[in-house]
């Protein structure tokens, strides 16, 4: 990367176990300005999605902390220089066998690993859950009833207010394009659904900083954006309408 470039780092916060999952950013912002997350467990840390930066400060941070069992990437935005975070932590990164098309690189020292199943163990107590959508093999990440989106689900600002919420407020977009503004069509949106519903999940962590959204409900605000988003689009009658929580 040219110019000046640093990783920032700050704990995602709130309670039950968030003290255990820092946001990691690159200032001043480079592309999109996404984040990755990095999980301390019990059986060893997870590095959710990742950021192109990876400086001496970044490894030290992390290897002062237990180092990483395993990288997990959501979808082929986030893909970048995956290898070298690999590579600098002698550990493997799970990608959806799914989006193999938009790899380039080779991977001279086998730290690929692809996930060919709905959902897969990364460790114990960590597992991600392929929903497809954004791309067909977009993933969530689960960890302690806190599910990681990135922009699999896309955070909207309403999503952070949640007192005297009105019918009809939304608190996630599921889309194709994002930068287009191209929404996923309701048979997409049912497939999602049905790949995280016999989940339990407390908290969502989307993809940027601040996007954290904290609610017993949550997993109900998922299924109520996806019914706001499929009437928007004209239908009346779909499958997903008719979808409860389980």
């Amino acid at each position: 990367m040219r110019g000046k470039y640093e990783n920032k780092y700050q704990k995602v916060g709130g309670s039950d176990g968030e003290e255990q999952m820092w946001s990691i950013w690159t200032e001043p912002k480079f592309a999109i300005g996404q984040r990755c997350v990095f999980i301390q467990t019990h059986h060893g840390n997870v590095l959710w999605d990742c950021i192109t930066n990876l400086d001496k400060e970044t490894v030290d941070f992390i290897k002062q902390k237990g180092g990483l069992k395993a990288i997990v990437i959501s979808h082929p935005h986030y893909y970048t220089t995956h290898l070298e975070w690999a590579q600098a932590f002698d550990c493997p990164v799970y990608l959806a066998s799914d989006d193999k098309e938009w790899i380039r690189r080779e991977d001279r020292q086998s730290r690929r690993k692809f996930i060919e199943a709905t959902s897969q163990q990364i460790i114990p107590g960590v597992t991600a859950i392929k929903v497809g959508g954004h791309f067909p093999g977009s993933l969530v990440l689960l960890w302690n009833k806190k599910l990681l989106i990135a922009d699999s689900f896309v955070t909207t600002p309403s999503a952070l207010y949640h007192v005297d919420r009105l019918p009809g407020t939304t608190s996630y977009a599921f889309m194709w394009a994002i930068p287009n503004m191209i929404p996923l069509p309701p048979v997409e949106l049912h497939k999602m659904w049905q790949a995280i519903r016999p989940h339990e999940f407390h908290s969502t962590h989307g993809a940027f900083i601040g996007q954290d959204v904290r609610d017993e409900k949550v997993k109900d605000r998922v299924l109520g954006s996806m019914k706001i988003q499929t009437r928007a689009m004209g239908w009346e009658k779909h499958a997903l309408l008719e979808e409860r929580l389980p």
